[in-house]
């Protein structure tokens, strides 16, 4: 754990250029290239096709990202301990089915339905946990094995019928498809934010001077909230020019907000880092290596539950072909092209965010183009073959 404390008390903020690069290097540097590829890929759709640019687009954009963006959270979370899960995307069906069957076949209250859906998923998560902490099974194995139990499982729990349809009248449907904050909402929410960032990073400046640590300089903090200010009202002004922001990516941000913050700010996220970067030393240095396994699995499914449930709503319906193979493919894509290491060990709740929006900018603009679903498969394979090499290389640059 040494290293993991160490790392907490290494000085940020102030210095001049190196200084920046090493809280570059230190913090979002494996985030780096897939921002750049959201811009690149924004820039070339925007120039060939204009309307990908446009107000509406772009909240079409976001309310598709929500649902795999949430899923692909959940693929953080196990990536960064090493390990995988290839059945989040059968799991979402299974929980879009659960909700369906819940709310419309047994007259379960929606949140009821949500709830048990959810509960579903942190169980198999649990499970799958104590395979991999106590037996010591290889997660491709069993998590390939679930993908296709859980299939079946969703096949079954839908009945011959094989798709429900939930009503429009159903409060998840209407918030999810039709739900988007009230302009006086977003603005508040705006300040709200950038007020607690700034409270966050002049707190932690404290705490650092108080323990005689270096911190970040005043200048640093006023720059980072003002360029989090400029983000943030650009976005909500510009999607207010169309329908706003939905309350599905209003609730995909605010959970990426609290895993930055949980694996950042607290002994739990630095666990989970040392696990995943060496968890021989980890168990020596005295963490909890086998609950930090288990914790990362729960939040893996309970999240592509919920994931599933999103889509649920947005669809107004559950079928076989709900979290299908596209599904668990492009959350796992997302997380590793957002910046997360396929070894483990780093990247973070914002990967997920950076990842899905690349994916479903490519998938969203080759579709305005008119282009075949092969041609989206072609280039976002090559997306993610670039991310994975990208990702191999900082590894051994890291290791050398």
């Amino acid at each position: 754990m040494s290293a993991v404390v160490t790392e907490d008390r290494q000085p940020f903020g102030g210095g001049g250029p190196s200084r920046l690069v090493d809280r570059v290097r230190g913090a979002h540097l494996s985030m780096l290239p897939a921002l750049g590829a959201l811009a690149l890929v924004w820039l070339v759709l925007g120039v060939i096709d204009p309307a990908f640019l446009s107000a509406e687009n772009l909240v079409n954009l976001t309310l598709q990202s929500a649902p795999v963006g949430v899923i692909a959270l959940g693929v953080v979370m196990v990536l960064l301990v090493g390990q995988i899960d290839l059945s989040v995307g059968s799991l979402s069906g299974l929980a879009a089915a659960v909700v369906a069957v819940g709310t419309v076949n047994l007259g379960w209250p929606v949140a009821v339905s949500i709830l048990a859906a959810i509960a579903v998923g942190v169980v198999v998560g649990l499970g799958y946990g104590l395979l991999s902490a106590r037996l010591g099974v290889p997660s491709f194995v069993f998590t390939l094995g679930g993908l296709l139990l859980l299939a079946g499982v969703q096949m079954r729990v839908l009945g011959p019928a094989g798709s429900i349809n939930l009503p429009f009248e159903s409060w998840l449907v209407r918030t999810v498809q039709q739900g988007f904050l009230p302009p006086v909402v977003a603005w508040c929410l705006v300040v709200v934010v950038v007020a607690g960032s700034a409270t966050l990073h002049l707190a932690d400046r404290f705490r650092r001077l108080q323990a005689d640590l270096q911190a970040p300089s005043l200048g640093s903090i006023a720059a980072r909230t003002g360029v989090l200010a400029v983000v943030l009202v650009g976005t909500v002004a510009y999607l207010g020019t169309a329908r706003g922001v939905g309350y599905s990516v209003v609730l995909f941000v605010w959970l990426v907000v609290v895993a930055d913050v949980l694996l950042r700010r607290t002994r739990w996220g630095r666990s989970v880092r040392a696990v995943g970067s060496d968890r021989r030393a980890a168990r020596l240095a005295g963490v909890a290596v086998n609950r930090t396994v288990i914790s990362c699995f729960a939040a893996c499914s309970g999240l592509a539950a919920l994931g599933g449930v999103l889509a649920a709503g947005r669809l107004a319906a559950a079928n076989q072909g709900t979290g299908g193979t596209d599904t668990y493919l492009t959350a796992i894509a997302a997380a590793v092209i957002g910046g997360t290491s396929i070894f483990g060990g780093r990247g973070g709740a914002w990967s997920a965010l950076v990842g899905v929006l690349v994916l479903q900018s490519i998938a969203n603009g080759l579709t305005l183009l008119d282009l075949d679903l092969a041609t989206q498969q072609m280039v976002t394979g090559t997306v993610l073959v670039l991310a994975i090499v990208v990702d191999t290389f900082v590894r051994r640059r890291r290791e050398t």
